[in-house]
C-alpha cells in the first residue's frame, strides 16, 4: 500500500498518553480538589472516600476522549448522575478551576489542553440547573 502521507488523526485519548495519563490528570484534579479550601463546596458534594469518584471520572473521561467506553455511571448517563446536586454556576466555576489546575500540571500539549479544557466547559455548562 503506497504511502499517502496523510496521518491517521488521533483522539485525545492518544493525544493525552493513553489510560495511565488520563488516571493522573485524575487524580490531579481529586488532589486539587481535596487539598484547596477554594475548592470546600465542591469538596462538599463528594463522600470522604474519594477512591470511588476518582474510578468513575477516569473511566469518563477515557471514553469521553476516544478510548475504551467503560464507564456505565451505575447505568445513567453523565447528566442524571448528577441530578441530586444542585449545580449552579458558582459550583461549576469551582470544577472548571480545579480541572484547568489539573491540566496546566498533567497536560504539557498546550494545544490538547485547549481542546480539553473547551470541552469540560460545555460539558459544564450544560450541569448547571440554577
Amino acid at each position: 500500500m503506497a504511502d499517502t502521507g496523510a496521518e491517521t488523526p488521533q483522539t485525545p485519548f492518544q493525544r493525552i498518553g493513553g489510560a495511565d495519563a488520563v488516571r493522573a490528570l485524575v487524580m490531579r484534579f481529586y488532589d486539587v480538589m481535596d487539598g484547596d479550601p477554594a475548592f470546600a463546596r465542591l469538596r462538599s458534594i463528594h463522600g470522604d472516600d474519594l477512591a470511588p469518584m476518582r474510578a468513575s471520572l477516569t473511566g469518563f473521561l477515557s471514553g469521553w476522549m476516544g478510548g475504551p467506553r467503560d464507564w456505565f455511571g451505575s447505568g445513567k448517563c453523565v447528566m442524571s448522575a448528577h441530578t441530586p446536586f444542585v449545580i449552579d454556576a458558582n459550583l461549576r466555576d469551582q470544577w472548571l478551576a480545579a480541572m484547568r489546575i489539573a491540566l496546566d500540571e498533567a497536560v504539557p500539549d498546550a494545544d490538547l489542553r485547549a481542546l480539553l479544557d473547551g470541552g469540560f466547559e460545555r460539558v459544564a455548562d450544560r450541569m448547571v440547573r440554577v
